[in-house]
């Protein structure tokens, strides 16, 4: 028999001769070689400090505690008060999260504003002047949208121009348009008088009005909230917006998380080159991403139009910086590749917060911009640190 097949050879240990400069090493443990510092457990704490929405959430908690202790007893946290604030905050947030997703993949979108313009008056106008229905209306406005949506997606993809200037010019041209447009075939710059419309459209329900009435009136009839002599609630149940606003979070959320298409998104953003290396379709990435904001602002300018019943080339000014503003906030990366569409919505938050509270707390609203100004940059600095600290990263 070989030696080395004898059971007790292999448990002899090898004698290394002294001063070789060697050393004798015992053979690694079986689970000691399985174990790989990529499948190491990261600690809670630093998973919590790596979120991009710790930001926002943090300056959340910070914003109602502030407005608690100077506004608590204005009425700005009754039923009332927070319907007022959450509809603020829902109309920008719908456009926040799909504008994270955009900033993620890298690109932005200056010609939002301009588009909830463009998009309300193609609702508005064929229905009004031409006689059309009004959900014909809507529905054209958002293959208006996606058609404008795919067309910036193109230009950025195919020229290499950065998006800030493509959207740029798409901002001037659209809100010429709407202009334009609306001047020569109704001699004004408003279109009212959709509310009838409204009332009569299969459609109107999901873009205008509230929910949740019944259980308002019945909070009313408990006592929880403040009613009316007639017994009726002053809040007379949550506006649609809101519904519109958890809505696209949660489905942004879900993209960016739990599909293919959300890891597309981050590698896109993150570094275009090695995604594109890897089979990473970057250039439909983008595209579908500039199309998602445009119909987004669509379904801002439709539920708008229709709960106000009426359309002005003036809506959606300054919309598309407020939606980066909510964003950055939230914990986004101007530099594309990391944030969350939950930061956003809570950036959108922060936002609406802010402009109510500054109301009910009385003072002058001509502040309202330079505290959101310095609001950003604090976010911004905060997110920084927070993203270097929970990377080791200098």
């Amino acid at each position: 028999m070989n030696s080395q097949d004898h059971p007790a050879a292999q448990a002899v240990p090898i004698e290394t001769p002294v001063g070789s400069g060697a050393t004798s090493v015992p053979p690694p443990h079986r689970d000691e070689r399985l174990r790989d510092e990529r499948l190491r457990k990261v600690p809670l704490w630093r998973q919590i400090m790596m979120r991009p929405e710790l930001g926002s959430i943090a300056g959340t908690v910070l914003v109602f505690l502030f407005f608690l202790s100077v506004a608590g007893d204005s009425g700005m946290f009754s039923a009332k008060g927070m319907v007022n604030f959450l509809e603020v905050s829902a109309q920008l947030g719908i456009l926040a999260a799909i504008a994270a997703l955009l900033m993620i993949g890298g690109e932005f979108d200056l010609s939002v504003g301009s588009m909830i313009a463009f998009a309300s008056m193609t609702i508005a106008i064929p229905s009004m002047v031409w006689g059309w229905p009004l959900w014909i209306c809507i529905l054209l406005a958002f293959v208006v949208s996606a058609g404008i949506g795919f067309i910036n997606g193109i230009i950025v993809v195919r020229t290499g121009l950065p998006s800030f200037i493509v959207t740029l010019a798409g901002f001037f041209v659209l809100r010429g348009l709407t202009l334009a447009l609306t001047r020569a075939i109704t001699n004004r710059t408003q279109v009212s008088g959709l509310n009838d419309l409204v009332a009569q459209d299969p459609l109107g329900p999901f873009f205008s009005g509230d929910v949740l009435e019944g259980f308002f009136q019945w909070m009313a009839r408990m006592g929880w909230i403040a009613a009316r002599p007639d017994g009726l609630p002053l809040a007379t149940g949550l506006p649609v917006s809101v519904v519109w606003w958890v809505l696209l979070t949660a489905v942004a959320t879900w993209i960016l998380l739990r599909t293919r298409f959300g890891n597309w998104i981050f590698a896109t953003g993150g570094d275009p080159v090695a995604a594109r290396n890897v089979g990473v379709p970057v250039a439909r990435v983008k595209i579908l991403l500039f199309m998602a904001m445009a119909m987004t602002a669509t379904l801002f300018a439709a539920i708008q139009v229709l709960d106000s019943g009426s359309a002005d080339t003036l809506r959606g000014t300054q919309k598309e910086f407020e939606a980066i503003i909510a964003v950055v906030i939230g914990g986004t990366l101007l530099t594309g590749g990391y944030g969350s569409a939950v930061g956003a919505s809570f950036g959108a938050l922060i936002f609406g917060t802010v402009q109510m509270g500054i109301f009910y707390t009385g003072v002058d609203t001509d502040w309202f911009k330079v505290f959101l100004g310095i609001m950003v940059l604090v976010a911004v600095l905060f997110n920084n640190y927070v993203r270097k600290r929970a990377t080791g990263s200098r």
